[in-house]
């Protein structure tokens, strides 16, 4: 069915139109209703990531034999913040050169380490790492290396800072040494 148009509004609708409302008034403006509140997030994948942990945990993937609680090295010089050695630890500093010990006797290694710390200081480095390794074969004594670059470092003058290195760079069979500009 087709629409017709509406007829043409002549001069006397128009007047018979405000004769029968009578005097207007404009309204006021009335501003929009708030938007209704989006609900807040729900931590969906949270909720998942709690439900798999008992079962993950039954599943141990790693030996907690080989968690390295408690050897790491940390020495900080008097006189230093505190905060130099957490940044250290952290690994907040780039390590510009290394040293190996693996396969190397005390003798052999106390020298090694005297030579890469002079060379270290004659190129001005600040940052190196020296792994000793985790002393696995050592006897009952305890690792070799590890003991005597930690008391090696700890009675030069040029060592500011060193700790066990991060898991990526060696874990407790590294150190990281901050040395005196």
């Amino acid at each position: 069915m087709k629409r017709r148009a509406p007829a043409p509004i002549n001069d006397d609708d128009s007047r018979l139109f405000r004769e029968a409302i009578g005097d207007v008034r404009p309204l006021a403006p009335v501003s929009a209703p708030p938007a209704a509140a989006k609900p807040a997030p729900h931590p969906y994948m949270l909720d998942a990531d709690e439900a798999a942990v008992p079962g993950e945990l039954l599943d141990m993937a790693f030996d907690p034999a080989l968690l390295e609680v408690g050897e790491e090295l940390g020495y900080l010089r008097d006189g230093y913040p505190p905060k130099l050695l957490r940044q250290l630890k952290r690994g907040q500093y780039s390590v510009q050169d290394d040293l190996d010990l693996h396969q190397m006797n005390a003798a052999a290694a106390q020298a090694s380490i005297i030579a890469f710390l002079a060379e270290a200081k004659q190129h001005g480095l600040r940052c190196v790492r020296i792994v000793h390794g985790k002393g696995l074969r050592s006897k009952a004594a305890g690792p070799v290396l590890k003991g005597l670059t930690d008391r090696m470092l700890r009675r030069r003058d040029d060592v500011i800072a060193f700790a066990s290195a991060r898991p990526a760079l060696g874990g407790t069979g590294a150190v990281i040494v901050l040395l005196k500009g």
